[in-house]
């Protein structure tokens, strides 16, 4: 099979050399991607696209490589025939693929030429139509509103006869902004805004402030690696942890109430301040948008900007939470975060919405910031890649390599249940309970049975277990099969 990647058009407009380098970035990208599936894949770079070639066994890979790449503006699946000029073998080429889908239908034809030829697109279109109207049984001809568009490609002597046409993420390649650094909770808005910085081609990492959950912390790592492996996987990031249940505790020791959650947010704005200085990063990136809670008024933003000179990112600032959640939906991050614990360990009473600077500068003088400076030096940064390592190690919920008399719940989402179905010996118990489901329907389940929940990785059925014990069930453990 081969594709054709269109550029995302802000990379077709830019400056020879920025176009360039951006298109060479994209094609390193796709490659460093591509090749993981097979190394045989056959990437080839153009000055206004980029083609790609594969064994069909992996078009299914492709295809989800080429939709979720940062730069890629749609792709279009080809066969190729070297035709030349010959409208009557180009006619029965296009027919071989595009008769039967406009049989009982209306078409129209459309075609593109690259390089230097005798005969003109309408020329093409119109020889291809007449070709197909005599050929096929479609219902007729329609330039406006047809249902089945024709379409290929001359380019030279080469025939690209279009199969399907499929939208891409657009952007710019990531690798061509720089880095930035997110400050992620796991919830609908730094996963959104994470998204929303790896798709203008930001090298994205993110940094988690630990308010006093391991589940949440393994919950945040979970979908920090989702993002990453789905939207920026060409580059390596980190994901930095830093332990802020101490900082919460001085914040209640000195801090007025009302002046809570806009101290907590300007102390995690300084923490990331030093975390970036030391990874050499220009940029934070926040899940605030304006007036969205009390801390996020624009007065209360500018107090909390106010502690780093850093540029702060906001790339939610004017959307609205269905907007949000909209996105969230589909790139697939809505279930993690709707299942996201919450360690808010500091929620002010009455809390200013238009807070003072000059107050917020006597509440700051109050402050302990060698507790800050504690938290930062115990931070611990990990490549998002070894995530799944990470928590495996450190699983506090027992794993089990193989079933007894335990019962499995496959965590799963009905999809990946059915493309990848568990493979278990014949006499043991499956339960299929997707993680967005399980802390309802657990309850209901026989206590008097062990579970054993699985998923492909074993980071959510980790968090999940955790979940349930917190919640007092002790029947839980996490299954992983060997290898």
């Amino acid at each position: 099979m081969r594709f054709i990647v269109k550029l995302f058009p802000e990379i077709m407009i830019k400056g020879g050399p920025v176009k360039k380098r951006m298109i060479t970035m994209l094609y390193e990208n796709l490659r460093t991607l591509l090749h993981r599936i097979d190394g045989e894949i056959v990437v080839k770079r153009f000055w206004d696209k980029i083609e790609v070639e594969c064994e069909d066994v992996f078009i299914d890979a492709v295809r989800n490589t080429l939709q979720k790449t940062p730069g890629v503006e749609q792709y279009l699946e080809v066969v190729q025939y070297q035709t030349g000029e010959d409208l009557e073998l180009i006619g029965e080429k296009v027919a071989l693929h595009h008769l039967q889908s406009i049989s009982g239908k209306t078409f129209v034809v459309r075609a593109k030429r690259s390089g230097t030829h005798d005969v003109s697109s309408f020329d093409l279109e119109r020889f291809v139509g007449a070709y197909l109207y005599e050929k096929g049984e479609p219902a007729g001809v329609d330039l406006h509103n047809a249902q089945v568009k024709v379409e290929f490609e001359l380019h030279q002597h080469t025939l690209n006869v279009i199969t399907k046409r499929q939208a891409g993420l657009g952007g710019f390649p990531i690798g061509m902004q720089g880095d930035v650094l997110s400050l992620m909770s796991g919830g609908f808005d730094s996963t959104v805004a994470s998204y929303l910085t790896m798709k203008r081609g930001l090298k994205t990492h993110f940094i988690f402030f630990n308010l006093g959950g391991a589940a949440h912390e393994v919950g945040v790592k979970q979908v920090a690696l989702y993002l990453w492996s789905q939207f920026g996987a060409s580059h390596r990031v980190q994901f930095v942890s830093v332990p802020f249940e101490e900082v919460v505790a001085e914040i209640f020791n000195a801090t007025h109430e009302s002046y809570m959650g806009v101290t907590l947010k300007r102390l995690m704005l300084m923490a990331a301040e030093k975390v970036a200085d030391a990874m050499g990063i220009d940029a934070l990136v926040t899940g605030e948008s304006v007036a969205q809670v009390s801390s996020q008024t624009l007065r209360n933003l500018a107090v909390i900007d106010e502690v780093s000179n850093k540029l702060v990112l906001r790339p939610l600032a004017t959307m609205n939470k269905p907007e949000i959640v909209e996105i969230a939906d589909k790139i697939g991050t809505r279930e993690f975060a709707e299942n996201m614990p919450e360690y808010c360990g500091v929620i002010s009473k009455n809390p200013v919405t238009n807070a003072s600077f000059e107050r917020m500068a006597k509440e700051a003088k109050r402050f302990d910031y060698s507790v800050l400076e504690k938290a930062v030096d115990q931070a611990v940064s990990l490549p998002v890649d070894k995530i799944i390592e990470d928590v495996n190690q450190q699983a506090p919920v027992e794993v089990v390599n193989h079933i007894g008399d335990e019962v499995v719940i496959d965590i799963r989402r009905e999809a990946e249940v059915n493309h990848r179905p568990l493979s278990v010996t014949a006499d043991a118990e499956v339960l299929n309970i997707p993680f967005h489901e399980l802390n309802r329907k657990f309850k209901a389940l026989d206590q008097q049975k062990t579970y054993l929940l699985y998923c492909d990785k074993g980071v959510m059925s980790q968090l999940h277990a955790q979940y349930l014990r917190d919640a007092g069930f002790i029947n839980v453990k996490v299954y992983r099969p060997l290898a």
